[in-house]
């Protein structure tokens, strides 16, 4: 593309808008990552304090055989394969980031709204991250000073705000140095983290002795239904749990082609894609109802948070074991799901002046405004069906890429002219923006909207439908994703 921009093939004042070197597609000297680093991208996505909290509640609220949740888990996880080997294809074959990607079927200029979408997204769980990582520093400040904590400034004492500082600016640190520490964090925490759990699960085995076993046979037996599980047969508890893990990672299915740029080639993102989503769903899974089953029987009730839990057992060491693993795995889905989409989505929306770095410090700043608020304003707000909105308007894209690279355009990509703003460029349209592609997100868009808020819709039998065999906002992705497909496809043959 550079040696282009020299030929004069692509005008450099046209293509200022478009690009800069973070944007720019990936050299092959640069393409280092291989299934192990794909591996724990997976691995650091699945561990994580909401991570723990929402597999522990699939196998008690559910209300359905233990091997049942298992089977759900592992077909949302070869579905999910499925999602990114589709989304990473092109980046692996072109080195593109997501949002020059989606300058394909949504225009070089349209592009910017889906990312700022997938952006504002990740923004929001990024301060909510920040603020649950840092719980694990405190646990481990309290612990060791006997102290927990005084004052109270936004529903916080000075131990948390001390913790929360301190992982706010670990984090800008990790970004600042670029995308290779990242990835060796990454590769670091997604192997200790495993090694921390198994060591934490024995010890929780150990203090609960054989109460383990007969708690997690009482799990694995199913139970009544709770926690938006209640009304639902055996089959559409079973679907909601498919769906639930679904929306829970598609976020990264979106922008998978952040990470997939860097891989060497696509069998390695595949092997990659292979163990870290199926294997590290069922190994995590598992691990987190070992450790369920033994705090109930410990403590005689089902503790949500991890770091409530650790609090209880009041073992030093164990403290300190679990307050790193907690740290470690809630700043790798960070970095993963949170910073590294929105740092590329504010680079493509002004090129020229935001870089990867700019873009990074402009969401760590985003992020640490919404994770000092989370205590005492956003959790009291109800801000979860604000995400789901977003979540739902965003999806729409996934599947309008997909049919528009894959069927439509039958994977001929032309990646210079991502890069070019003159009204004579391939991926101009009209006026920078594909009105077909933007008509089929704002269609399915609006329906996607419909099934986190069911009243706003005229079309009430298709929401019914969806509302009666349960699981909520996460429909809402695959309803979105299927319908941008559908309308873009019978828009453009015509």
């Amino acid at each position: 593309f550079r040696q282009n921009i020299l030929k004069g093939e692509i005008i450099m004042s046209r293509s200022k808008k478009l690009y800069n070197s973070d944007l720019a597609p990936t050299p092959s000297k640069q393409k280092k990552w291989g299934w192990f680093e794909i591996f724990n991208v997976w691995a650091n996505d699945v561990q994580s304090l909401f991570g723990y909290t929402l597999a522990a509640s699939l196998f008690l609220a559910s209300g359905l055989n233990g091997w049942a949740v298992f089977l759900a888990l592992i077909l949302a996880g070869f579905f999910i394969m499925w999602l990114v080997n589709l989304s990473g294809k092109p980046s692996v074959k072109h080195g593109i980031p997501y949002p020059v990607f989606a300058r394909v079927s949504m225009g070089v200029f349209g592009a910017n709204f889906p990312a700022m979408a997938r952006g504002l997204v990740a923004m929001f769980w990024y301060g909510a991250q920040t603020y649950a990582a840092s719980t694990a520093v405190a646990l481990l400040i309290m612990s060791v000073t006997g102290s927990s904590g005084s004052g109270d400034f936004l529903g916080m004492s000075n131990i948390m705000w001390i913790s929360f500082i301190f992982v706010s600016l670990f984090q800008v640190y990790l970004f600042w140095q670029g995308i290779d520490l990242i990835k060796r964090f990454l590769n670091f925490a997604g192997p200790a983290v495993y090694v921390v759990m198994i060591f934490l699960m024995l010890a929780i085995w150990a203090k609960a002795g054989g109460g383990l076993l007969s708690e997690v046979g009482n799990i694995f037996s199913g139970g009544a239904r709770s926690g938006g599980f209640e009304g639902l047969g055996s089959f559409g508890a079973f679907v909601a749990v498919f769906s639930i893990m679904v929306g829970y990672f598609a976020a990264v299915v979106i922008n998978f082609g952040d990470f997939a740029r860097f891989v060497k080639n696509e069998d390695e993102m595949k092997k990659g894609n292979l163990w870290g989503l199926v294997g590290n769903v069922v190994f995590f899974s598992f691990i987190t109802l070992m450790i369920t089953g033994g705090t109930i029987a410990v403590f005689g009730e089902y503790i949500a948070q991890p770091t409530e839990m650790v609090a209880k057992v009041d073992n030093m060491f164990l403290t300190l074991v679990a307050a790193f693993a907690f740290f470690a795995a809630t700043v790798g889905i960070n970095m993963v799901a949170n910073f590294v989409p929105p740092a590329y989505d504010l680079s493509n929306l002004i090129p020229s002046k935001i870089n990867f770095r700019t873009g990074g410090l402009i969401t760590a700043i985003c992020g640490f405004i919404i994770g000092g608020l989370w205590v005492s304003v956003i959790t009291q707000m109800g801000m979860f069906p604000f995400v789901n909105t977003l979540g739902a308007i965003l999806a729409p894209v996934f599947g309008i890429m997909i049919t528009d690279y894959y069927i439509i355009k039958k994977e001929r990509l032309d990646v210079n002219a991502l890069f070019d703003a003159s009204r004579k460029g391939k991926y101009y349209y009209n006026n920078g923006f594909n009105h077909k592609g933007m008509l089929a997100w704002v269609i399915s868009g609006y329906i996607a909207v419909g099934t986190v808020w069911p009243n706003i819709l005229i079309i009430d039998g298709l929401i019914n439908f969806f509302a009666n065999l349960g699981g909520g906002g996460g429909y809402a992705w695959i309803i979105g994703a299927s319908l941008g497909a559908i309308i873009h496809l019978s828009i453009s043959n015509k």
